[in-house]
């Protein structure tokens, strides 16, 4: 090995790393040739490195989901004694976990929050288009929570409560699974309550098109009426292009269908500037229905849609925006 290393620099001339490397090889191995090999490999991994890279972003989410938890393992740890004297021992956690992604949604996406002026003192039911992942959705929590301290419960679906080790998160942040009675009392508590009428089927499935995909759903309408509290909307710009699924795909939709699971897979992460818009309130009204409720309200996101994102979204159009200023209509 040390004669091997030691011909790398031998001679008048002193041979590349990636020659010497291939030197050291052909030795070990006695496969002759090994650069070639070795050149194709590297050909191979170029050619492939954009679309691993598409692929593994989305773990940083993942990262960023485990490490808040492991975080809020420590701080309960830490305030165990605390917690028999405190009203809320969480404060601090909940403050730093909400540092923590909103400094991310700064730094990777510029993200912005306009419309918070509409979100009344009191309980309201925020209402939001969702994306291919709740990224935007966190973003919005974190930065509600610091500036204005104020948490934002969230009705999530059945199958994030099986996720490993996110029990801890979901009790923190007030991540209720339902029913509709949980719901009312959560809003009648006090509290803002957020829902994605689409849900996992919207996620996965709308496109860059920015579809609503809510059927005729209206039972987060008769929660708003139930509690009597206004309905506040929501959607944040470029969503879709930050995240994206393979869910036209028609095997995965029929597989989703049959199991109701998130089997789609998702791709992205990619820097896109992210602005979320909330609109000016539907305020309750004790002679509407449910169903005109529904209604009145996708309209209301809708036009969000309409007016804040370019149809079809862009990816690339999407990563430039990151570089200008603030529309104007904003």
């Amino acid at each position: 090995m040390t004669v091997g290393n030691e011909s790398c620099t031998a001679g008048p001339t002193s041979m590349s790393y990636l020659t010497c490397l291939t030197y050291i090889l052909e030795e070990w191995t006695g496969v002759e040739d090994i650069g070639d090999y070795l050149s194709y490999a590297f050909y191979i991994l170029w050619l492939l490195f954009p679309l691993v890279v598409v692929f593994v972003l989305p773990g940083v989410i993942v990262i960023l989901f485990y490490v808040s938890i492991l975080w809020l393992h420590i701080y309960k740890r830490k305030n165990e004694i605390k917690e028999a004297y405190s009203h809320d021992v969480w404060i601090g956690a909940s403050e730093m976990v909400a540092t923590i992604w909103d400094g991310h949604g700064r730094i990777w996406h510029g993200y912005e929050l306009h419309g918070v002026e509409n979100i009344p003192q009191g309980p309201g039911l925020v209402v939001f288009y969702h994306g291919a992942t709740p990224v935007d959705y966190i973003y919005f929590s974190a930065r509600l929570h610091i500036m204005k301290k104020r948490r934002c419960r969230v009705v999530a679906d059945h199958f994030v409560f099986r996720l490993p080790g996110f029990r801890i998160l979901l009790e923190v942040f007030g991540v209720i699974h339902g029913p509709k009675e949980a719901c009312v009392r959560t809003l009648e508590k006090g509290h803002l309550l957020a829902i994605a009428p689409g849900g996992v089927r919207e996620a996965l499935f709308s496109d860059e098109m920015y579809t609503i995909l809510w059927s005729d759903r209206k039972g987060f309408a008769q929660v708003a009426i139930d509690a009597k509290v206004p309905i506040i909307p929501m959607f944040t710009q470029n969503v879709r292009e930050g995240f994206r699924t393979l869910g036209g795909i028609k095997i995965l939709r029929s597989l989703y269908e049959r199991i109701r699971l998130p089997v789609v897979p998702l791709y992205g992460g990619f820097p896109v500037k992210l602005r979320t818009f909330i609109g000016e309130p539907i305020p309750y009204e004790p002679n509407m229905t449910a169903e005109e409720l529904a209604t009145k309200t996708k309209a209301a996101v809708q036009a969000l849609i309409d007016k804040h994102q370019k149809i079809p979204g862009n990816i690339f159009r999407a990563l430039m925006e990151r570089f200008q200023t603030q529309k104007k209509e904003d």
